[in-house]
């Protein structure tokens, strides 16, 4: 498979989930992620997808992936956060909250 595969796939889960098709989308972020492990947007996203369908669990795994593969994207820290919130863990929820903002700060001075 080739690198515009796995861009097709990222496409066409954005577009099933803005279609509310989560399990779709869940299915083309996990194909993508079989073509590059290492794609940090599929990832986020399907910490997104996972959410909606109630994954608390595995939406925390690929948020934390997402923030591992790209640790200054805002994004990714801020749905790290909002799924800690969601799973009752509010210290972890405070803490990527304010390295989110942290984050917004530096790229606002540059």
């Amino acid at each position: 498979m080739s690198q515009t595969d796995k861009l097709s796939l990222y496409r066409s889960g954005m577009g099933k989930y803005a279609q509310q098709d989560f399990e779709g989308a869940r299915t083309d972020f996990e194909q993508a992620l079989a073509l590059d492990p290492e794609y940090g947007d599929v990832h986020h996203s399907l910490a997104h997808v996972l959410e909606k369908l109630d994954d608390l669990d595995g939406a925390l795994t690929a948020a934390q992936r997402a923030v591992q593969l790209s640790p200054d994207e805002v994004l990714a820290h801020t749905s790290l956060s909002v799924i800690f919130m969601r799973k009752g863990m509010i210290p972890e929820a405070e803490q990527a909250k304010a390295h989110a903002a942290e984050l917004q700060r530096r790229q606002d001075d540059a």
